[in-house]
């Protein structure tokens, strides 16, 4: 079994009840001691950048990173030189100084950037993440940068698929078993 980690996606399972979690993918971004951060990757708002920010020209959408700080705002994107970045996997990167970034985004003429923008944040306390794990209530997978920025609708489906196995299985999962 994969082990938490940056740059690792957590895959909910398919009858977690917590409706901030159900049937998310949320990819980590610091791991460590102190806990654990993420972002859901499949929670997209009805919220424009352009919406948060006055001075910023975006029409990118807002994803609800998650349950904790909901008013703080983040961003994952593929600008390997945007001062004060993160790693987190190869082709995306975490942060960095958000001036730089609105400049970048206004010069990029091809089309280049990738961007994805959270409102909130999903975090757990040190071993918290691990216990959970151990619950059944996450997959861990390994990340890929078309996970962050390709596209959300059935992303949680699709993870499970590339994972094979029950995992694939796991995925027609009815969303309300009862129904069935």
């Amino acid at each position: 079994m994969n082990k938490p980690g940056r740059g690792k996606i957590l895959v909910s399972e398919p009858f977690l009840e917590d409706p901030n979690f159900r049937r998310t993918v949320i990819v980590i971004v610091d791991h460590g001691t102190e806990g654990t951060v993420g972002y859901v990757l499949n929670h997209e708002t009805v919220l424009r950048v352009a919406d948060l920010f006055d001075d910023f020209e975006s029409e990118e959408p807002v994803f609800l990173g998650g349950p904790v700080g909901q008013n703080s705002f983040h961003y994952l994107h593929n600008i390997e030189n945007l001062e004060g970045t993160t790693k987190i996997m190869n082709g995306v990167f975490w942060g960095g100084d958000f001036e730089q970034l609105q400049y970048f985004l206004k010069e990029d003429l091809s089309g280049e950037i990738q961007i994805r923008f959270f409102a909130g944040y999903s975090g757990w306390a040190p071993e918290q993440l691990g216990n959970e794990i151990e619950l059944k209530s996450w997959i861990v997978a390994e990340g890929m940068e078309s996970d962050i920025f390709g596209n959300p609708n059935s992303l949680w489906k699709r993870i499970l698929g590339r994972l094979g196995g029950e995992f694939a299985w796991l995925g027609n999962a009815p969303d309300d078993v009862h129904l069935n």
